[in-house]
């Protein structure tokens, strides 16, 4: 499906991708919705929290829209990337919320304003500081899906589920012995070379 309208395909693929971050939540455990998987502590609650931050500051603070949603791990003191897990206290529904919201946020600014309305990124260094919203949303954009693809990985650690959803894996085989054979295949291929 193509359109002419650029802000509608950007919203389409931002859409998208935000639908496939909070999939990789679905039927997990508390738990497995908050476990470190990697050296680095990255867990699925954890990348939405820092999407919606995300969101809010690019798409909100940057073009003089600050969303009402207090971000404590963005306040002074706050812990060095406390935006990328969920403490004890924090419900996956109250992160998924604040997620949901801070979309709404930002489709507002992007249906309000023109793609080349020029913002200031509070946190930027002045004079370095502008961005047009085209650039804002691309950003966005590129920031959701790549941790989105950190999302797949993490959920296939948890339990093997992949794909963009339930219903389009876009993967070549649900069969597990098929796996197995490929993963071996792929295996001898990297240490034959």
């Amino acid at each position: 499906m193509t359109t002419l309208d650029p802000k509608a395909d950007l919203l389409r693929y931002l859409r998208s991708a935000r639908e496939a971050l909070l999939w990789k939540l679905d039927g997990l455990s508390e738990y497995d919705a908050r476990r470190p998987l990697t050296p680095t502590g990255t867990n699925l609650l954890g990348l939405v929290k820092h999407a919606a931050g995300v969101e809010l500051g690019y798409l909100g603070d940057t073009f003089g829209r600050p969303s009402a949603e207090p971000l404590p791990w963005l306040a002074e003191g706050a812990e060095v990337n406390a935006d990328m897990w969920a403490g004890a206290e924090e419900s996956r529904a109250d992160i998924v919320e604040l997620y949901r919201r801070a979309w709404a946020h930002a489709d507002a600014t992007i249906e309000a304003l023109p793609l080349d309305t020029v913002g200031r990124v509070p946190w930027w260094p002045s004079g370095r500081d502008e961005m047009t919203l085209h650039h804002a949303v691309v950003r966005v954009l590129a920031d959701t899906q790549r941790h989105a693809g950190h999302a797949d990985i993490v959920r296939e650690l948890v339990d093997g589920a992949t794909g963009m959803d339930r219903e389009n894996t876009s993967m070549p085989s649900d069969d597990p012995v098929w796996w197995v054979v490929h993963r071996a295949r792929v295996e001898r291929a990297a240490r034959d070379a």
